[in-house]
């Protein structure tokens, strides 16, 4: 039978957003991981379990247990399985018998071993599964994450609110990794999924699903290789003219190349060839999962850009330095304002040490002087009706209250001030805040400033490369866009 069986003909519902789920061979050694880890779910949550001496410690959690699938009152939707690999055909069978939705094994062990045992084990559940049209996940990955309903794989994981980001890892760690940093850096869930060695379900699969999900306004992807090119690029052609794409190609060097064969049991195809089909058919490359969390933070937060032209505002004359050649660097225009905006500029701009080129240097002592705010509304106005500036770029200390402004008690007049501008403005905003004395009040304000909707950056370089990135695509839909209307 053939594999190539076209996601929509597969209820993937039932395992992206399950009622019940059932977890075969969590066990005291692993923490209780998986259980621990659906204490949130709101759904039905039962335990697969034979081993007597782990079932006072199921019971302790407050799960059901039953000696098997069957035993099971009523349907499984989703199924999570730990057993070793030599009974995973076993799992798969009753998994059959008992119509779940889909299966997910975080059994590893098998093909990607090049072990005799592993790979005809491999090919055992492949077999059973395609024949019954099951739905597998992996092996040797950690499955599906739904925040909206408790599903998760990490207790580390949110749950109870939803968002607009879809992720598909077929590495766990990099799945898992995704959504805690993710979550930190604003970027909310919708469902996310890790499939390791892709036996039944690929990449192909789940791009397909969740460019359908209508929750899902953005996908990222950590793909090690695929198993049906074609459809791939035909299935991500559709996906990425409705929704941006993010690509993070792993194996890409030729150890790199060697450590996913061991890793997932794939072949990893050339960064060459790569880097020409995410271009050609519209998607993003990135190159690390801090990429993917700025770009998706660049695409979520930042207006659509229309040029590369950039005005940057910076806290010191050695920052204004080194913040321009950063995002030069990175490709991107730093252009001299109009005279008009010189004009406009002058009328204010005061400070002792200060400059109003482009960049322009503010110094710390702007936010220590009785007219910061207003000054910096009056900047970020500049900026705005400035015909040279496509986008503006703000570094900012860890916020600080001007000397002069009222304390309206949790309102913050420099945070008000950034969010009604970025508001106001139809141009690309966002800010820096790089590490102070302390890590920890750069990481608060980062939070607040994200909180207001801004997208928010721990340092220079990886601001400019997620703006970069972010013109880089609006300019190629553009072009892909006209050459659609054109018919090329």
């Amino acid at each position: 039978m053939s594999k190539a069986i076209a996601s929509t003909s597969r209820n993937l519902d039932r395992v992206f957003c399950p009622r019940s789920v059932a977890v075969v061979g969590d066990k005291q050694a692993l923490g209780y991981m998986w259980l621990k880890a659906l204490s949130d779910f709101k759904g039905e949550v039962y335990s697969v379990q034979i081993d007597p001496s782990e079932l006072p410690g199921i019971a302790a959690l407050g799960v059901p247990n039953y000696s098997s699938l069957q035993d099971i009152p009523g349907p499984v939707d989703y199924v999570i399985s730990s057993v070793p690999r030599a009974a995973a055909p076993r799992i798969v069978r009753d998994c059959i018998e008992k119509a779940v939705g889909g299966v997910c094994f975080f059994t590893s062990g098998f093909a990607e071993t090049s072990t005799e045992e592993g790979t005809r084990l491999q090919r055992e559940i492949t077999e059973l599964a395609l024949q019954a049209g099951l739905n597998l996940i992996g092996p040797n990955c950690v499955g599906v994450y739904n925040p909206r309903i408790g599903l998760k794989h990490n207790a580390a994981q949110q749950s109870g609110e939803g968002g607009p980001v879809g992720f598909i890892a077929q590495s766990g760690t990099h799945a898992t990794l995704f959504s805690i940093l993710g979550a930190i850096n604003g970027i909310r869930i919708s469902k996310s999924v890790s499939y390791g060695n892709a036996v039944v379900l690929d990449s192909t699969d789940f791009l397909e699903y969740l460019g359908q999900d209508d929750e899902t306004r953005i996908i990222g992807m950590y793909i090690e290789g695929v198993r049906d090119g074609r459809r791939f690029l035909r299935v991500l052609k559709d996906v990425a003219a409705r929704k941006p794409v993010l690509i993070w190609k792993g194996g890409q060097t030729q150890a790199g190349a060697r450590a996913t064969a061991s890793h997932t049991g794939v072949l990893a195809e050339s960064a060459a060839v790569w880097e020409t089909l995410i271009r050609q058919y519209g998607a993003v490359k990135v190159h690390s999962v801090d990429e993917m969390i700025d770009t998706a933070k660049a695409l979520l937060y930042v207006k659509p850009a229309r040029g590369n032209r950039v005005g940057l505002i910076a806290m010191s004359g050695g920052q204004s330095v080194t913040i321009t050649d950063t995002f030069a660097g990175a490709g991107l225009e730093i252009p001299l304002l109009d005279e008009r905006s010189y004009d406009r500029l002058a009328a204010f701009f005061d400070i002792i040490g200060g400059s109003y080129r482009n960049p322009f240097d503010i110094s710390s002592s702007f936010f220590m002087s009785a007219n910061g705010v207003s000054n910096l509304a009056s900047m970020l106005d500049v900026m705005e009706k400035d015909p040279n500036i496509d986008s503006v770029v703000l570094e900012m200390f860890p916020l600080i209250r001007p000397q002069g402004a009222k304390d309206t008690g949790d309102k913050d007049p420099v945070l008000e001030t950034l969010s009604e501008f970025r508001a106001r403005s139809e141009k690309p905003f966002m800010v820096i805040i790089t590490t102070a004395h302390e890590e920890s009040l750069s990481t608060e304000a980062r939070k607040r400033v994200t909180g207001q909707g801004i997208a928010c950056f721990p340092n220079f370089e990886r601001a400019a490369k997620a703006l970069r990135r972010h013109v880089d695509y609006f300019r190629l839909r553009r072009e892909l866009d006209s050459c659609e209307q054109a018919g090329i």
